[in-house]
């Protein structure tokens, strides 16, 4: 097994575990911070918003369908991220760095989840979820003998 590989999953899914947990855990002033962004039903918004928060991290830690995983992370990111970090529209040079690092944190993060996605299933250190299939054993071996 390799361990970084292994370390930095465990990293990276905490991320997004922890934003899930605290999305429900904080709700209420999360909601508040998304109406004045103009979000429509924004505590029902952040609730929401938990799930492929809790449902992508949970899938890279576990390795349980990790590519559909971080697709789900992909996706709350690259949907929030431009209506919460709007850095461009804000006039205070402090709430505009703010915002601004915020963007590119999750631009980063976004980065790291396209990655996982190239990474051939089934991941090292897995809950396993089924047996391989014969379609699944000779994609794996074509990709062998192509590297």
């Amino acid at each position: 097994m390799k361990v970084p590989f292994l370390i930095g999953r465990v990293l990276f899914a905490g991320f997004f575990i922890n934003s899930g947990i605290s999305h429900l855990q904080k709700r209420k002033e999360m909601a508040e911070y998304a109406r004045s962004k103009g979000v429509p039903e924004p505590e029902l918004a952040v609730t929401l918003s938990a799930l492929p928060l809790l449902a992508g991290g949970t899938s890279v830690l576990l390795g349980a369908k990790p590519k559909l995983g971080a697709l789900a992370l992909l996706g709350f990111l690259a949907g929030v991220s431009p209506v919460m970090h709007d850095f461009w529209r804000n006039q205070d040079p402090e709430e505009r760095n703010n915002n601004m690092i915020n963007f590119m944190k999750n631009m980063a993060l976004a980065g790291g989840a396209l990655a996982l996605m190239g990474i051939d299933e089934p991941w090292q250190a897995s809950v396993p979820l089924g047996k391989p299939t014969l379609a699944d054993k000779a994609r794996r071996l074509s990709r062998r003998i192509a590297a």
